[in-house]
């Protein structure tokens, strides 16, 4: 009898998990179940514990010092319990370490799970690895639970599965790390089996609406069909989700309302001699009956009379039920009917469009308005212009403090700041805090500013020589600070001026320096622009070795550009693609939309001579230009609208130059002497587009005159008689040059990433006097538009797909037409480089008159491309096109071309 009882004493002291009891500092303690007592916790300690804070672990067991428990009894078991449920522990433990009278000193002993020493992938690239580390969170020296690796396991799946993998086996292997204690290694087996696609949609009673319409509503679940040759046949089950409330929404637009999808399945099968896995799809829809818009009545407007509301709303009586058409009309960011109340100052209104009765097949409608009190600006912030002063930013919002709320203020004050071009477009945010118990609103404009000054040193090898280029823009420049010492960092900036310097030489032969600057806002109180702009520029021909080398009546052609010679066609051009200090549109930011500055930038091949000095016999031709431009805004018809005025004034000085201007050479052949180039110009132009780099929305329009005095008429010459020379027919140039250039963007999809643009342009050039038409100034059309020296202050118009110059005399059209459509697509918008890829359809023409112009016949293309805007160094991009139509009495001027662009836009 003695021996059962021993063996049954020593399992309850030692072996049951609830409690354990042992002899301590010599004293002798039994527990039995059958007798509980009463003991005071006189101490508690954690052992077992390497990394976890013990004082926490203590709380969570629930027991504290002083606490009266019973022994053996509930506050035992639910600590253990609580421990247990921390998922942190593979054994626990609480012993009674000492007795004495009744207290009890206790011992919580805990096992730590394993930590987690390192994790390796198998059946997986390194990008698909990357993608599951940044998902699953297995940190190392994290414990490793249960519910941690079936977490894994499962996020692991769910990721191959948004792919189209959706059998993918997942198999995580645990095993101890030899080098550690306490210590696992993760080895994730993933094998992905073959991805998924659609095979078959099958869709049942549907009437109203074909299977085709049907399935085009589902944009991303399509089967293998030649319809889908260009869409995804791959199978999400996230997307399929999605594609089926789509589907539904179709029916809704056509007045379907009641249409709904009562049962789906999608099963898994196997097709083709290989056996691939595909899922056939089956839809059953119940369509139900068709619905129209009834009565409409407004309740709560006292702003609006109801009639304009519904005349704003644009839906009759009668009219087909479409709940997207219905909520578009309503709540649209950019069209609803809630835009009225926002721009007058309603922030607080509400509108609940309620079914008040259906009737047959017609729904009435009750649009129950709640206008609330009008929202006073309260405070204006600007926050994270780092660089760029907070007036620059300031002077271009629109919403002032003590001001009316305007979302129409609010989002031009958006499109302002990122015309700027000192600040992320893609990162502004107008950030509004309306105050309700006020009645007013806080507006904070949060700006990350980017790089937008830019650098060019270049340098080349070519035919004997080397030619060097370094070119300086500063976009956010400050005048005002040049001697404030502390304000060079390295240069005084934030003011948002803008100051350009460039030099390029290839020694004896060709050199030009130029400056130019932009003040945006004159006198800091208007947005009038100031600029100014002066350049210099030296080529000396006979220091061409290669041009020495060759024939003038051959391949070499000194007035063809590539193009027409009037002593042949085709063949070398020595003005080549460069910089042109002349042509006002190259680099430089206009809040007018003028172009950008002063000045292109392109290639150039130029060639040097081994002559030290200059001679008489040298061909040589200088140019110094000067212009001043002013711009100012105009508000009618809106303040979107500019005028901008500019007076100009070119000096050329030619020597021996008969072989090149054979247009102005005298009877001998040859032109020496200087001629003069005054101009004024003036653009009324409109620009709302949203973004310098990658405009969305808006258009760009500008009509241009620029013209010189009428010198013929008032100097009393006939300028048609023999005995007058050309030198003195064209000492002043007189012209008048007419420009129209229009340009569309429109966003084709919701997330306003695709972008249509559709541009026209075009241009005349007329004289006052027939005897001496303008021999500067013309047209050149073909090719990336990039021009070359410039010399006759020619402009370059690009057409994609022919060569450069190709479709114009050397000397320019009198007229040209040009007409684009180009679809874009952002590969990146980042501060620090923006990326889109584009496809174009383009066609134009140059004509010598406007007696030759015929709008129908046009020269056309078709191409791809990209572009890449760096901050440091601008605007750059390639692209393919393919000229569809032959140039008379050329070959090889059209078909497969590219085309290099840096610092413009098409």
């Amino acid at each position: 009898m003695r021996k059962p009882f021993v063996i049954v004493l020593f399992l309850m002291l030692f072996t049951l998990p609830n409690v354990y009891a042992q002899v301590a500092d010599s004293t002798n303690f039994s527990i039995y179940y059958s007798s509980p007592r009463q003991y005071t916790i006189a101490d508690i300690k954690i052992s077992g514990i390497r990394y976890l804070d013990k004082t926490v672990l203590v709380q969570l067991s629930g027991l504290s010092v002083g606490d009266e428990i019973e022994v053996p009894g509930e506050a035992i078991t639910t600590a253990i319990k609580k421990l247990w449920q921390q998922g942190l522990f593979s054994d626990v433990q609480i012993s009674a370490t000492k007795v004495v009278d009744n207290q009890m000193w206790l011992d919580i002993y805990l096992q730590e799970r394993p930590r987690l020493a390192d994790v390796n992938f198998y059946g997986v690239s390194k990008s698909e690895k990357d993608d599951i580390i940044e998902k699953v969170l297995l940190l190392k020296g994290s414990q490793v639970t249960d519910h941690q690796v079936n977490s894994a396991e499962r996020t692991i799946k769910g990721i191959f599965t948004e792919k189209g993998f959706l059998n993918t086996e997942v198999n995580i292997v645990q095993r101890d790390d030899t080098t550690q204690n306490n210590s696992i290694i993760l080895d994730i087996y993933i094998d992905k089996k073959e991805k998924v696609k659609v095979n078959n949609i099958d869709i049942e009673g549907n009437e109203a609406l074909t299977d085709v319409v049907l399935e085009r509503a589902m944009k991303k679940t399509n089967e293998r069909s030649w319809r889908n040759f260009f869409r995804t046949k791959k199978f999400l089950r996230e997307e399929y989700r999605k594609d089926k409330i789509a589907l539904v929404d179709k029916y809704n637009e056509k007045g379907y309302r009641d249409a709904v999808i009562v049962d789906d399945t999608v099963k898994q099968v196997e097709v083709g001699k290989k056996d691939k896995p595909r899922v056939d799809i089956d839809i059953d829809v119940e369509e139900g009956d068709k619905y129209y818009f009834g009565d409409i009545r407004w309740v709560g407007n006292t702003i609006y009379p109801s009639d304009y509301l519904s005349a704003a709303l644009g839906i009759k009586r009668g009219d087909v039920f479409n709940q997207k058409i219905l909520d578009k009309r309503l709540f649209d960011n950019d069209e609803g009917l809630n835009n009225l109340y926002l721009d007058k100052g309603y922030l607080f209104f509400n509108l609940d469009p309620v079914e008040v009765n259906i009737e047959n097949d017609s729904i009435d409608y009750e649009m129950r308005i709640y206008e609330g009190k009008q929202a006073t600006i309260n405070k204006v912030l600007i926050t994270g212009n780092t660089k760029t002063h907070e007036h620059v930013a300031r002077r271009e919002l629109r919403t002032y403090p003590g001001d009316l709320f305007s979302k129409t203020l609010l989002m031009r004050s958006y499109r302002e700041l990122a015309q700027l071009g000192h600040f992320d477009p893609e990162t502004i945010n107008p950030d509004v805090r309306p105050h309700p118990e006020e009645g007013t609103v806080d507006i904070e404009y949060q700006l990350q500013e980017k790089a937008n000054d830019q650098i060019e040193l270049s340098g080349g090898w070519g035919a004997g020589m080397f030619v060097g280029s370094v070119g300086l823009k500063f976009a956010n420049f400050s005048v005002r600070n040049i001697f404030n010492r502390e304000a060079w960092r390295p240069l005084p900036t934030g003011d948002g001026q803008t100051l350009s310097l460039r030099y390029q030489t290839s020694g004896r032969y060709y050199r030009t320096i130029s400056l130019s600057f932009i003040e945006p806002w004159l006198g800091g109180k208007k947005p009038n622009s100031f600029s100014l702009s002066l350049s210099h520029s030296r080529i000396n021909y006979s220091a061409n070795k290669y041009y020495n080398n060759y024939n003038s009546y051959g391949g070499y052609s000194p007035y063809g550009y590539g193009g027409y010679s009037p002593y042949g066609y085709g063949g070398y051009s020595p003005y080549g693609y460069g910089y042109s200090p002349y042509s006002y549109g190259g680099y430089g930011y206009s809040p007018y939309g003028y172009g950008y500055g002063y000045g292109n930038y392109g290639y150039q091949y130029n060639y040097e001579s081994e002559d030290d000095g200059d001679s008489s016999d040298d061909q040589i031709w200088e140019t110094t230009a000067l212009a001043l431009g002013y711009g100012y805004r105009l508000s009618w018809p809106d303040d979107y609208f500019t005028v901008y005025h500019e007076v100009s004034m070119e000096h050329y000085r030619l020597q021996n130059m008969g072989s090149y201007f054979y247009f102005l050479a005298d009877e001998n052949g040859d032109v020496n002497g200087t001629f003069n180039n005054l101009s004024f110009k003036t653009v009324f132009g409109r620009n709302s587009v949203d973004a310098p780099i990658y405009p969305r929305n808006g258009s760009n329009f500008s009509l241009s005159l620029k013209l010189t005095p009428p010198f013929s008429v008032f100097s009393g010459k006939d300028y048609s008689s023999a005995d007058i020379s050309n030198d003195e027919k064209y000492k002043w140039i007189e012209y008048h040059k007419w420009l129209f250039k229009g340009q569309m963007y429109n966003p084709l999809s919701k997330d306003s990433k695709l972008i249509l643009r559709t541009a026209f342009e075009m241009g005349f050039l007329g004289y006052y006097n027939k005897n001496i038409p303008s021999p500067f100034e013309g047209f050149i059309v073909g090719g990336s538009g990039m021009s070359g020296y410039n010399i006759y202050g020619t402009d370059y118009v690009s057409l994609r797909g022919y060569k450069d110059y190709s479709l114009s005399p050397s000397n320019g059209s009198k007229m040209y037409s040009k007409f684009t459509m180009e679809m874009r697509y952002p590969i990146t918008l980042k501060p620090n480089a923006q990326i889109y890829a584009l496809t174009f359809l383009e066609g134009g023409n140059a004509n010598t008159s406007f007696q030759n112009y015929n709008p129908f016949k046009l020269y056309r293309s078709a191409g791809v491309g990209v572009r890449i805007y760096l901050p440091m160094f601008g605007l750059m991009g390639i692209d393919w096109g393919y000229g569809f139509d032959d140039v008379p009495g050329v070959t090889g001027e059209n078909g497969s071309q590219f085309h290099f662009v840096i610092g413009q836009q098409f």
